[in-house]
């Protein structure tokens, strides 16, 4: 018995962020349709070191594919460095159970990510968004960035962020992949001056207030993905029409999971999965004067999705390292 051993390198070579949107708009939509087994994330605390560990299995049926992500969060890693987020992803056979392929999911999980944002304003934002606000300037800022701009006609970028070195390195390295203007904001007020706004922070104190966000806007929330975190505040969320990437783990970690803790938000204040929406269970966006929210948590069936199109590329194109188990 083998497994393909697949490093960072090569999944940076083989997947693309429109391979990574069709991979993930299709995941939400079988989840959308029943056709997925995705526990919730179950979590390993470490306290003493500002950091978590994630376990994230998922199958999709259609496809016949099957995995499990293991993912850590730890904030104090630029210090030493390394990634605040590293994963690794482990492929299943669904038929024998055997194991195919581990591949090293840190960019994977940037992609999907990203990914996961452009298809939640695909349906959810206006077409014709054209200017980004960008609260936070991180690595997965970049990726909701390059997501965006495979769907929309971006004209206009205002990055926030409390470092500005970062904010100037996002609007570098943007500006490989987006010729529009960037404005570099004096805070993040301003860059919800926007059509469709991004939250990457790891704050667990709103950092987006309720009148700040005008009519229409669009709001991808993908920085809380753990118990105790908030980007926006709760009567913004209470005032939305909020679509969440899977129930059971947003009211949990996701964007709403302090906003209910606390009474604020009510579980069925939240309108829709963004699968129901996808499968046409659920309209989206049905007025240009409402705001809409997206809550990512991120789902194992995203990597699952994503690592096969890597998996099946890499077998195609003899990429990989074939290593015996027995």
């Amino acid at each position: 018995m083998e497994v393909l051993w697949i490093t960072e390198e090569t999944v940076k070579s083989l997947l693309t962020m429109d391979d990574a949107i069709a991979a993930v708009e299709k995941a939400f939509f079988d989840h959308g349709s029943g056709k997925t087994q995705m526990p919730p994330k179950s979590y390993l605390y470490f306290p003493k070191y500002d950091g978590d560990l994630r376990t994230m299995p998922a199958y999709l049926d259609s496809n016949e594919q099957a995995g499990v992500k293991i993912v850590n969060v730890h904030a104090r890693n630029s210090k030493i460095g390394l990634p605040t987020v590293m994963a690794l992803l482990v492929l299943n056979s669904p038929q024998t159970g055997a194991p195919l392929a581990v591949m090293d999911a840190t960019y994977l999980t940037s992609m999907r990510t990203g990914a996961a944002g452009a298809v939640a304003a695909r349906h959810l934002a206006r077409p014709n968004s054209s200017t980004v606000g960008m609260v936070g300037a991180g690595v997965q800022a970049r990726m909701q960035l390059l997501g965006l701009s495979r769907i929309f006609k971006i004209e206009s970028v205002i990055v926030s962020d409390l470092n500005i070195e970062k904010a100037r390195s996002l609007e570098k390295d943007a500006r490989t992949f987006l010729d529009c203007d960037f404005k570099l904001a004096a805070n993040a007020m301003e860059a919800c001056k926007c059509d469709i706004l991004v939250t990457t922070t790891p704050s667990r104190h709103p950092v987006v207030m309720e009148s700040w966000v005008r009519p229409g806007t669009h709001i991808n929330a993908i920085g809380a993905d753990a118990a105790g975190k908030q980007e926006l505040e709760s009567s913004l969320t209470k005032k939305a029409k909020v679509v969440v990437d899977d129930m059971a783990q947003a009211r949990h970690s996701g964007e709403v999971n302090v906003p209910i803790s606390k009474g604020e938000l009510r579980p069925e204040d939240i309108y829709a999965q963004i699968g129901e929406v996808l499968a046409g269970r659920k309209p989206g966006r049905v007025s240009d004067k409402e705001i809409t929210i997206f809550d990512s948590t991120g789902l194992g069936i995203q990597d699952v999705a994503s690592g096969f199109v890597v998996y099946e590329r890499a077998l195609k194109t003899g990429k990989g390292m074939h290593l015996k188990l027995d």
